[in-house]
């Protein structure tokens, strides 16, 4: 089964990990995200192998092998969402609360705090911020489209809101598109603890959310 090559825009990490997720990076950490980001996308994954980035910005990164449980688990509940676009969206939050169960074990991160940012921290590579929580996202729908479970939904970039100027904080999310109506849906993790689903709302909304 070919691999799925995962997508987070080199110049939009680059801009949110700089001021990572609401203001947490630390100062120091800004030069060592340029290069940090650049491989991210040349990074491959599977429907039987995935990378699960935490510790911040993928500092961490973690291999967890998919087996055919795993793969007949996914399948079952996006099962649930065939009957309409609605339904496939909240197949899709119980699918990423079912992959944050399925990696926190072997990744480390089942204390995993929602809005995680640097203060504070006594054991960073335990947390995501909103890079990992995205790219994490990104990387289980980027499979399910791969096995051909998402009927109604087509996965997009990742894409990022605030610049400090406008009086936000940066912050990114995985985005899915609505193959009905085009209409484009933020699935956003970071906003979760550990086993809790994700925000699932239209992407223009969540556009205009957040603040200092």
């Amino acid at each position: 089964m070919p691999a799925v090559r995962m997508f987070i825009p080199r110049l939009v990490c680059v801009a949110v990990a700089a001021m990572i997720c609401g203001g947490s990076a630390f100062a120091g950490d800004i030069q060592d995200e340029s290069g940090r980001f650049d491989d991210l996308s040349s990074m491959m994954q599977s429907p039987s192998l995935v990378i699960v980035c935490h510790g911040f910005g993928c500092r961490d990164r973690t291999e967890i092998a998919f087996s055919a449980p795993d793969r007949a688990r996914m399948a079952q509940i996006l099962g649930a969402g065939k009957a309409s676009p609605v339904a496939e969206r909240q197949a899709i939050a119980t699918a990423v609360q079912w992959f944050d169960r399925r990696v926190g074990p072997e990744a480390g991160t089942v204390h995993h705090r929602a809005r995680a940012g640097h203060e504070n921290m006594t054991n960073v590579s335990a947390q995501f911020d909103c890079i990992d929580a995205s790219r994490n996202t990104t990387t289980l729908l980027s499979v399910l489209e791969e096995l051909h479970l998402l009927k109604y939904h087509h996965v997009e970039e990742t894409v990022a809101r605030g610049a400090l100027i406008d009086g936000r904080w940066p912050h990114a999310t995985a985005v899915v598109t609505d193959r009905t109506t085009q209409k484009k849906w933020a699935i956003d993790s970071w906003t979760h603890a550990y086993g809790e689903k994700p925000d699932v709302k239209p992407l223009d909304i969540w556009l205009g959310e957040g603040g200092l």
